[in-house]
């Protein structure tokens, strides 16, 4: 018999460490719906039962879903559907040419004035539209090799460093705190800017120490969470976000527009003013990165186009997101409105 999620996820858990919380995750699609009172609904059929890219969803998270609502907007981004399995000619398993802008495994130079670091493979969650879920990763921690430290010292025009992953708040403090110092005595880096979304979706990663960790030097602290509806967003995910706040952490959010999730003005206003009660500016959004297997979650353009407007019309211009998507080889985020 499976428990129901409040007998799982006890409040008396979030005194735990936040790798006790990483542990307390949903693998099984049927465990999964069975907690949302969906295992009877008739569109369970179009679960897909062993994907390749596996199911991870943190307990903290599931708790955030609607029971017995198979369309709720978090359940949509982590639900694998056998409409995985389709191949389409306009998506691929590098859509933004991570591959093609090595400089090194781990090490990617597309921007000017940044380098990239795919700090891990390992993410607390696993998002169905990641368009990094085919990615090689080297399975080495990249933040000890001595190389890219190296690489990073020797280009004079590179002034801040980006880590991505996989989600690099996987990492232990011990480890991010080594690499910011090391990272702070090259004269020409300015600014380390992290992309996770572990704030969001597992708020215990936020602790003091991870804090000290990242903030302990000169550089400037970029976090850019991604959240992609106000429903994610609970008393625990508030706190957290205060916390890099109250440190004086600038926080930036991209969201990916995402059918089924967050295509309507309804959600996309929403979740603006979410962000900005919790400090956080809305940054990106992002068209679909065209990930073979995503494709159920593509929005038109000149849909998004509409959307936007919409948004506009009901909201300041500092929380209306800049309309974006990435292309393959261009060094920079083209914007369509």
């Amino acid at each position: 018999m499976i428990p129901e999620i409040n007998t799982l996820w006890h409040p008396k858990h979030t005194e735990n460490t936040w790798q006790q919380a990483l542990r307390q995750v949903i693998r099984d699609p049927n465990q999964l719906l069975s907690l949302l009172d969906l295992s009877h609904h008739p569109l369970a059929q179009q679960i897909l039962q062993q994907p390749t890219f596996p199911l991870r969803i943190p307990l903290g998270y599931i708790a955030r879903m609607q029971k017995g609502n198979f369309d709720d907007p978090l359940l949509r981004q982590v639900l694998p559907l056998r409409i995985e399995l389709q191949q389409h000619r306009a998506f691929s398993c590098d859509p933004v040419g991570d591959k093609a802008a090595e400089k090194m495994p781990n090490l990617l130079h597309k921007y000017q004035g940044r380098m990239l670091i795919l700090a891990t493979s390992a993410c607390a969650i696993h998002c169905r539209y990641c368009f990094r879920q085919y990615h090689p990763y080297i399975p080495e921690n990249p933040l000890i090799n001595q190389q890219i430290i190296d690489i990073i010292r020797a280009d004079q025009t590179i002034t801040e460093i980006i880590l991505s992953g996989g989600d690099p708040l996987m990492l232990d403090d011990e480890s991010l705190a080594n690499f910011t110092a090391q990272l702070a005595t090259i004269p020409q880096i300015k600014r380390l800017r992290l992309h996770t979304r572990m704030p969001i979706v597992l708020p215990e990663r936020i602790t003091i120490n991870l804090i000290k960790s990242l903030t302990s030097t000169h550089l400037s602290l970029i976090i850019i969470t991604h959240a992609n509806h106000a429903n994610e967003f609970d008393q625990k995910v508030s706190s957290a976000l205060h916390k890099l706040f109250e440190a004086k952490i600038t926080l930036l959010n991209q969201s990916v527009l995402l059918r089924g999730v967050n295509d309507n003005k309804e959600a996309l206003i929403h979740l603006s003013e979410t962000l900005f009660q919790n400090h956080i500016m809305p940054y990106y959004l992002h068209l679909l990165d065209k990930v073979q297997g995503a494709q159920h979650f593509d929005i038109p353009e000149k849909q998004a186009i509409e959307l936007i407007d919409s948004m506009r019309k009901n909201l300041p211009g500092y929380l209306v997101p800049k309309l974006v998507r990435e292309i393959a080889g261009l060094p920079y985020k083209q914007q369509i409105i």
